[in-house]
């Protein structure tokens, strides 16, 4: 998108990222209050900066990568200079945080309401198969252990029958499998896949895909850049491998995993752990007796009181030099705030 020049604008609902003091380009920010900038507004110089919701919701990983970040919906206003997906305003409201599970929500929705196809295949009987090849298809298959397929550009494939399974492998497919057993696939840029059943299983591996698997004992999978996968049912498991994604856990027993740089990793459930190995990872367990780990160069972590803490400390070489483990909430180290190592002493991430 080119840039536009600057104009006065409506009220425009925005995604902005912060680090996780809610700062950003030296302005400390505070949630339900207004900002208001003077002089020319210019975006990368002059102004308040973030992503419309009119963009992908992970366009903001753009510039604030989930490791110890924090993110809102704001409202833009006033005077504006729009850059690509970035939008500079004179006024800004910041309404409400966003949570990485709610970003990854958001993520599927813009994917699933973009899919809109033209022609398409249907199988509403029991073991229907159904695949559409074309562009902008759309395959679904209803029945009992159903499977659809479309893997032309923007096509849509849904099983929601148990034991379905759905595969989007084109651009901006869109996958949903919601039965028991169903596991959806989308692998295309900006896919999205969704599997809401019992052990459902959803992986996106395209560029800024998002997976979600809600039931029980779901598992989610984002292995591309910038990816995000979301397990909130009772002992889901959440991993993200690519540069930049986000994992996030919140059911009991939950594992969320985070391995690619500036990855992070949230475990919010009971008994939850969450894992950051790549570089500056973060990992988060806010949950009760929650464990969280980070052992890659500059990783961080956070927990709830009585969670698990542990870190590793690296030096330019990535060879490890020290290593520790502490609770949460004893010892000097605070509940819900952000640790890394340094000197094999943890200190406090500004």
């Amino acid at each position: 998108m080119a840039r536009k020049k600057s104009e006065k604008t409506d009220v425009i609902t925005s995604i902005k990222g912060f680090d996780s003091n809610l700062r950003c380009r030296g302005y400390q920010f505070e949630i339900g209050k207004t900002y208001s900038a003077e002089g020319n507004i210019k975006a990368c110089e002059n102004g308040f900066h973030a992503c419309p919701v009119e963009e992908h919701p992970l366009s903001v990983f753009d510039y604030y990568p989930p490791s110890g970040a924090r993110y809102c919906e704001v409202e833009q206003s006033g005077e504006s200079d729009r850059d690509g997906v970035k939008l500079a305003s004179a006024s800004i409201t910041i309404k409400a945080e966003i949570s990485i599970s709610d970003l990854i929500a958001r993520a599927i929705k813009y994917v699933f309401d973009r899919a809109k196809p033209e022609e398409g295949a249907s199988a509403t009987g029991y073991r229907g198969a159904a695949s559409a090849t074309g562009d902008q298809g759309a395959a679904s298959a209803t029945g009992d252990q159903g499977a659809a397929s479309a893997t032309g550009y923007r096509g849509a494939a849904s099983a929601t029958g148990s034991w379905g399974a759905a595969s989007a492998t084109g651009s901006w497919g869109a996958a949903s499998a919601t039965g028991s057993w169903g596991a959806a696939s989308a692998t295309g840029s900006w896919g999205a896949a969704s599997a809401t059943g019992s052990w459902g299983a959803a992986s996106a591996t395209g560029y800024r895909g998002a997976a979600s698997a809600t039931g029980s004992w779901g598992a989610a999978s984002a292995t591309g850049d910038q990816g995000a996968a979301s397990a909130t049912g009772y002992r889901g498991a959440a991993s993200a491998t690519g540069s930049w994604g986000a994992a996030s856990a919140t059911g009991s027993w939950g594992a969320a995993s985070a391995t690619g740089s500036w990855g992070a990793a949230s475990a919010t459930g009971s008994w939850g752990a969450a894992s950051a190995t790549g570089y500056r990872g973060a990992a988060s367990a806010t949950g009760d007796q929650g464990a969280a780990m980070a052992a890659g160069y500059e990783g961080r972590v956070s927990g709830a009181k009585g969670s698990a803490l542990f870190l590793v400390e690296r030096n330019d070489d990535y060879e490890i030099i020290n290593v520790w483990a502490g609770i949460a909430g004893q010892d000097g180290i605070n509940e819900n705030t952000f640790y890394t190592l340094k000197g094999g002493k943890p200190v406090e991430v500004e």
